[in-house]
Formats: structure tokens, C-alpha cells, sequence
């Protein structure tokens, strides 16, 4: 099992969740990134960056809420298989990036 970062972290980017991660499986590419993704094959499942995402964004994969399940796919999509397909995919849930 892994943990998601679902919609509340859309835009937010706060990445406390990146400094207490001790095997450092939460990536974002600045600038590129609207989110950060923990990977799936990498995370531990120790728990450490759910209680200090400011915006309670991260869940266990098992208990990811009905309406955000689709950022699931977006992380499993973002490590195995295209960047740039989950990407879009987050553009899609969340809605176009606000200039």
C-alpha cells in the first residue's frame, strides 16, 4: 500500500510532506508540478507526511475519500507511466491552472 496526495494539495505545493519522508519518495517537479506524488514502489507506508500536510491531503491508498479516487490512477500514472499524462490527468480533475 502507498499513500496519495489528493486535490487539496492541488496548487498548494507546501512540501513539508517532502522534508519528514525518511526514504524520500514524495517528488514534485518545480515549476512543472502542480502537486507532489508519492511513489507507489518507493513509499514505506510509515505515515510521517499525513499529519503535517497542511491542507490534510494525504491519505493511505486504502482510505482515500470516494470523490478524490481518481488521484489514485494520477500517482500510479505519474512513476509508471508518463509525467505528462498524469499531469494532464490532474488538470483535468482539478481544473485548468489559474495564471
Amino acid at each position: 500500500m502507498t499513500y496519495i496526495v489528493t486535490s487539496p494539495c492541488v496548487d498548494v505545493l507546501d512540501k513539508a510532506c517532502i522534508d519528514v519522508c525518511p526514504v524520500d519518495c514524495i517528488y514534485e517537479e518545480e515549476g512543472v508540478d502542480r502537486m507532489v506524488f508519492i511513489a507507489p514502489d518507493e513509499c514505506i507506508d510509515c505515515a510521517a507526511c499525513e499529519p503535517v500536510c497542511p491542507v490534510s491531503a494525504i491519505f493511505a491508498e486504502d482510505d482515500v475519500p470516494e470523490e478524490e479516487k481518481q488521484y489514485v490512477q494520477v500517482h500510479y500514472d505519474y512513476f509508471e507511466k508518463s509525467k505528462d499524462e498524469a499531469r494532464a490527468k490532474v488538470d483535468d480533475i482539478a481544473g485548468a491552472p489559474s495564471d
